[in-house]
């Protein structure tokens, strides 16, 4: 009989978004992505696994923290930010606690926000802030594995011709991981799964032991994978290579999918999108972009003629029900491998979850995680990372993968759309400046080599593709735009002042001191390979 695995890995990206003074109040609507996620999933994530260690649950899951993220979340001054963020929720919901007073129902829902919020502040002082430093606590005791992954959320197909990119963002992302946790990793998560035919021979150069692929990639091989997604196999070059069930994103997301349950809290009726401007004041002033405040009322049961207020007891009920659901399907169709596949010693499934995705949709997505661990403890399957199931890897079988991706319907085509086609031109060419300045300048110092570095800083910026993703999805494309346009201007200006051989040093302090991202980066990473 053969052991039934699923493989979790829950995926933390995140755009740089980081601004202090005055523009601190003028984007505060995306500011409030990054501190709603540390409220809502890195907090509760932490706190998810403290309680099922301190209940004796089973849990394996893998991770990805991206080097932004955790340039980030290590940031003093964004910790600084993020604390006075949470004090201003909690005045908020000091409000709405009054506010409600009249009506038992919502008040105890607004306490209950309240309290979510408030157990946020307590944690996140009990962490010291160290958000990153606690994940890595859990992989030191063997219940997370923390993949790399490449230094901003690039989307490698895209630079399938200019190799010397693909090296950088792999060799940026392994270094930050070495900053974050001071070892090296054994697995690599390529962004958006975006693969084509020669990324693991660059994977393998750096040491890299396994990566994941979306199924299509993987089913779709040159030549069959005779285990199918249910296990593991290998490319010519024995990188081990993982298909993750491409069917568990519609089952979680879709239309009918688990965080559409009518129970669960309907986040787009929060506070800050349905009361007045005025009642806001002085936390949104008239005319600013509007953004969440964490306190709502009603699932996603209610309609406009009739208003359903939200209970959390069913909610939870459901959550442990969903998860039960999930499992159980997991374990139906791992049985099923087991009766095709009689000489395999173990069967395996590899569920990929958004983490931000999951945030967006789902306000109870992190409870039903920590449900799928309390649910599988019941039952003839067990979660596991992927590196504990390579104890073969030289005796898997050779395949030679597709060119695929798990954004858009496979093949990231929403990352190269009528709305967004227009960015790819620019960055490509700063790409190819940025290896021919890196081979004109092969040993420069002082205040060239601070100039490269910031260029080298600014395209890794430019070349992420979640402003791309942004505008496609009409998420705040204005800023996407914006963003997009100021990093590709940066390194402009850094190739024009090395050509003209003038710099200005006040610009160049205020833009190293407003993107203090990758401080050790070396503008020779982009280097030819010879």
């Amino acid at each position: 009989m053969a052991d039934k695995k699923i493989v979790l890995i829950l995926n933390a990206g995140q755009e740089y978004i980081r601004h202090t003074g005055d523009d601190e109040r003028k984007y505060a609507a995306q500011l409030n992505r990054l501190f709603e996620a540390v409220t809502d999933t890195y907090i509760p994530l932490l706190n998810a696994f403290e309680s099922l260690e301190r209940d004796g649950i089973p849990f394996k899951v893998g991770l990805v923290l991206s080097p932004v993220l955790c340039n980030l979340l290590e940031d003093p001054v964004v910790q600084k930010q993020y604390s006075e963020w949470i004090e201003r929720r909690l005045e908020i919901g000091k409000r709405e606690i009054e506010r409600n007073a009249s009506v038992p129902a919502r008040l105890e829902i607004a306490k209950l926000c309240f309290e979510k919020n408030q157990e946020a502040a307590i944690s996140y002082a009990k962490y010291n802030q160290k958000i990153i430093r606690k994940f890595y606590e859990f992989q030191k005791k063997g219940f997370v594995e923390i993949l790399a992954t490449c230094g901003t959320d690039i989307f490698l197909p895209q630079y399938s011709d200019i190799p010397e990119v693909m090296s950088a963002q792999v060799e940026t992302g392994l270094y930050a991981y070495k900053a974050s946790f001071g070892e090296v990793p054994d697995g690599f998560w390529l962004p958006e799964m975006g693969y084509y035919p020669g990324i693991e021979k660059i994977l393998k150069a750096y040491g890299m032991n396994y990566t994941v692929l979306d199924s299509r990639s993987f089913l779709f091989s040159e030549n069959e994978p005779e285990k199918g997604i249910f296990y593991p196999a290998r490319f010519e070059n024995s990188l081990a290579v993982f298909a993750r069930d491409s069917r568990c994103d519609a089952e979680i997301f879709g239309e009918d999918g688990f965080a559409s349950g009518k129970a669960y809290l309907d986040i787009n009726k929060d506070i800050g999108f349905e009361l007045p401007a005025e009642e806001l004041e002085p936390f949104v002033t008239k005319g600013e972009p509007r953004y969440s405040f964490g306190y709502a009322y009603c699932n996603k049961e209610a309609s406009v003629t009739k208003e359903n207020t939200y209970s959390y007891s069913d909610a939870a009920a459901h959550c442990m029900a969903d998860a039960e659901t999930f499992v159980s399907r997991r374990e139906a169709v791992l049985k099923e491998a087991e009766k095709l596949l009689p000489d395999t010693d173990v069967v395996s499934l590899v569920v990929t979850v958004s983490l931000n995705k999951l945030r967006s949709v789902w306000n109870e997505g992190i409870y039903w995680i920590e449900c799928l661990f309390r649910a599988a403890a019941q039952k003839k399957v067990q979660f596991e990372c992927a590196r504990n199931l390579l104890g073969n890897q030289y005796q898997l079988q050779r395949i030679r993968p597709y060119y695929g991706s798990s954004s858009g319907v496979g093949y990231g085509e929403d990352l190269l759309s009528s709305k967004n086609n227009w960015m790819l031109r620019y960055v490509r060419k700063s790409s190819r400046r940025m290896v021919d300045l890196s081979e004109r300048f092969p040993a420069d110092t002082g205040l060239k080599a601070r100039l490269l570095n910031l260029g080298a800083k600014e395209l890794m910026l430019a070349q992420s593709c979640g402003w791309a993703k942004m505008i496609h999805n009409n998420d705040f494309p204005e800023y996407a735009r914006m963003r997009f346009n100021r990093s590709i201007n940066d390194f402009t200006a850094v190739f024009d002042a090395l050509g003209s051989n003038t710099v200005s040093t006040e610009w160049l302090t205020k833009l190293e001191n407003e993107h203090q991202i990758f401080p050790w980066m070396n503008y020779r990473i982009f280097n030819r390979k010879r």
